[in-house]
């Protein structure tokens, strides 16, 4: 009986234990230097898909693996970044909307879109460079027009030639850390579900899309 009662704390701390790993994913770490646009990282990438689907993110919105999107620990929600593949130069534009990988050695986990636009789908872990490409504004009323981003260039030969194969489709040329991204996009509207139905009818007719804020 006294070994059984010495067994005791020992399970209990073990307990605490598991509930703190599993509570991991919710925490939120604190950014060592303030972000800015045009900051870069240097890591590893992963990328999760359908076990994740239509479950809620960390930030609230429902985790759909079609849409361009990626989990950060730090960077604020709504921050545009460009993922660059450093092994193929392949790259995607992503939306941070959720937290993670809470992995050692992971900097970011992205959609499975952006996965197949990176060719990390095979590999499944990539070398990235990622770089702030803009932040959400620190209060926004969410006044003013959303559009879809379906491309994002450092060429515009590339974005003009996808411009041109899209009815409505506009060109917003952006300085970015010293470089000039071309980004492709469509219309104006008024709200949120309105842009993600529009964008959801391009993914269907293969395009990446992007919900941009106002």
């Amino acid at each position: 009986m006294a070994g059984a009662r010495r067994q005791v704390p020992l399970v209990v701390a073990l307990a605490a234990l598991a509930l703190l790993a599993g509570c991991s994913r919710a925490v939120m770490t604190t950014p060592s230097v303030p972000p800015v646009t045009g900051m870069e990282e240097v890591g590893m990438a992963s990328w999760y898909g359908a076990p994740h689907q239509g479950r809620r993110t960390a930030s609230g919105e429902v985790y759909d693996m079609h849409q361009l999107t990626a989990a950060h620990k730090t960077l604020p929600f709504g921050t545009r970044l460009l993922v660059t593949n450093r092994d193929t130069s392949q790259s995607a534009e992503v939306r941070v909307n959720d937290r993670g990988p809470f992995v050692k050695g992971r900097i970011l986990d992205v959609s499975y879109a952006a996965a197949r636009l990176l060719g990390a789908v095979g590999p499944g872990l990539i070398p990235v460079r990622v770089r702030v490409l803009s932040l959400p504004a620190r209060s926004s009323t969410g006044d003013g027009p959303y559009t879809v981003q379906i491309g994002s260039f450092t060429t515009r030969a590339r974005a003009e030639a996808l411009r041109d194969s899209v009815n409505g489709a506009t060109i917003a040329e952006t300085a970015v850390g010293g470089e000039t991204v071309y980004r492709v996009r469509i219309g104006a509207y008024a709200d949120r579900a309105q842009a993600t139905a529009a964008a959801r009818d391009l993914a269907t007719r293969g395009y990446q899309a992007l919900v941009v804020e106002p």
